[in-house]
């Protein structure tokens, strides 16, 4: 289960002797508990939104004047709600500030996203920027060819997604030899909310130039 921890300073607070934050992110990281997290910038560099009967209303400074702030996140990966609780005390900044711990919503699941991925794969073979790819692998070819997955695997984490491998096309050269080549196909897939795309791919053969696109 994944969750998103929000760091809260207390400009009221003293700081002064808080403990350094790297040791409790290079331990988090090195379990594979910690999987991404940044400062922010103070909320006087902030801009606020809003849309009303139409028009953007922009105003600088936070959405609330308030002493607490957010001046960071860490995306966790937890196997309980305590499990975060407990890595969120030992955060420098929780003695002097407070930690929000929230739970992403639930994910829709793996199987879904994946039978999506491998329907897109399943189209990759006819489009411009594939045949390019496998053309700067194996130079000139005539098409279509004839493709097989000998090996195919996906690993799905909600919005990012990557493939990789192993096709075996048969065809002919250019030069009218007979083909068949073994290619490396390792793909990066995204979903910004509207489905998967293919956002980049490298095909390599066992060895020799690789093609890419992204």
């Amino acid at each position: 289960m994944k969750y998103m921890l929000l760091v809260c300073g207390d400009d009221t607070a003293d700081a002064s002797g808080t403990a350094p934050v790297e040791p409790w992110v290079e331990e988090l990281g090195d379990r594979g508990v910690r999987l991404h997290g940044h400062r922010l910038a103070l909320p006087a560099e902030a801009v606020t939104v809003r849309v009303r009967g139409g028009e953007v209303l922009r105003t600088d400074g936070p959405f609330a004047e308030t002493k607490e702030y957010v001046a960071g996140f860490d995306v966790l990966e937890c196997d309980t709600l305590e499990e975060a609780v407990e890595a969120a005390a030992r955060h420098p900044v929780a003695t002097v500030g407070a930690m929000e711990v929230r739970p992403f919503w639930p994910f829709d699941g793996e199987q879904g996203a994946e039978d999506e991925i491998r329907a897109l794969d399943a189209e990759r073979p006819g489009t411009a920027a594939f045949r390019e790819a496998v053309e700067d692998v194996l130079g000139g070819v005539t098409w279509p060819l004839t493709r097989e997955v000998l090996e195919s695997r996906v690993h799905v984490d909600e919005s990012v997604a990557f493939g990789h491998a192993l096709v075996r096309l048969r065809g002919t050269r250019g030069d009218g030899r007979p083909l068949e080549a073994v290619l490396r196909v390792t793909t990066g897939y995204r979903n910004p909310g509207l489905g998967w795309r293919i956002v980049h791919e490298h095909i390599s053969p066992a060895t020799g130039r690789a093609g890419k696109r992204s």
